[in-house]
């Protein structure tokens, strides 16, 4: 258990609606933050998190002998800061720890770092997954999951990043993979199952499959063209929207499709963003 999981926090503390910029943030939340004792609630919040800190913090009160050090040989000085070079570099650490040790020691270390009270701690534990080299591709979307399905946005962001690497080597296995997360009742699975495979995305390396064949993804398309989340429909009109960038008349023909086969005002928001580019 969390060492500060008993703390009762003020009211006001948990129904902020959070800064807009890091200056804002009023010294009492970063100092909850930076403990792991409350989640981040936007962008700004999550992004303020000094994860090496953090880091150093857990281990400590674990006490674990692993130190920042350890983490920041893995960086580039220039990375130090960088938070999406620093949370795979701390996922990587503590994979490498828990490996030494024991099986059920392993399995209580990553159910703590991955059921923690702090959102940026269960990012650590996304990656400790998505790192394991010793997981098949489908074992680790089978242990991602709860990761996409967390009620945190950043959890869900860093999810797919995570197994980003995994699904652009096997490509095809993670497109069957997925087909059934597309039909999921939980919308946020269906967001990962798009998000996941987008051709270009955000903060990721490319597939190159299916910047040259988009065509392979529309099993997974097709099924969320009328998705009533907007959470899925951002998603799928940005895939569209990365298509387009080198299949522009595909993007075109498939919207054509599905606003004949779906005029619903959900498909028709879908081909409207996704075709924002065109």
């Amino acid at each position: 258990m969390h060492p500060n999981s008993n703390v009762t926090i003020p009211e006001n503390i948990l129904l902020r609606k959070g800064a807009r910029k890091a200056a804002e943030i009023p010294e009492q939340v970063c100092s909850l933050l930076q403990s792991g004792t409350i989640e981040s609630v936007n962008l700004t919040e999550w992004l303020a998190v000094n994860h090496l800190l953090l880091f150093e913090q857990i281990t400590r009160e674990l006490d674990i002998p692993v130190s920042i050090q350890d983490v920041t040989t893995r960086l580039a000085p220039k990375d130090e800061q960088r938070i999406m070079k620093v949370i795979p570099a701390i996922g990587r650490q503590w994979l490498e720890y828990m490996e030494r040790q024991p099986a059920q020691e392993k399995i209580h270390l990553f159910n703590f770092l991955a059921k923690h009270r702090s959102d940026s701690v269960r990012c650590w534990a996304a990656y400790i997954i998505g790192l394991n080299p010793d997981l098949h591709l489908t074992e680790k979307l089978e242990q991602i999951r709860m990761f996409a399905a967390d009620p945190h946005f950043g959890v869900r962001e860093i999810s797919w990043m995570a197994v980003r690497d995994s699904i652009r080597e096997d490509i095809t296995t993670a497109l069957q993979c997925l087909i059934p997360w597309s039909t999921d009742p939980d919308p946020m699975i269906r967001r990962f199952a798009i998000e996941s495979i987008r051709p270009r995305g955000v903060w990721a390396k490319h597939i190159q499959p299916l910047k040259e064949n988009p065509e392979m993804a529309l099993p997974l398309l097709s099924a969320v063209k009328s998705d009533a989340h907007p959470y899925v429909q951002d998603s799928v009109s940005n895939w569209l929207n990365d298509a387009s960038k080198t299949n522009p008349d595909w993007v075109r023909q498939v919207c054509a499709v599905w606003i004949e086969q779906s005029g619903t005002k959900d498909t028709q928001r879908i081909i409207k963003r996704g075709q924002r580019s065109i």
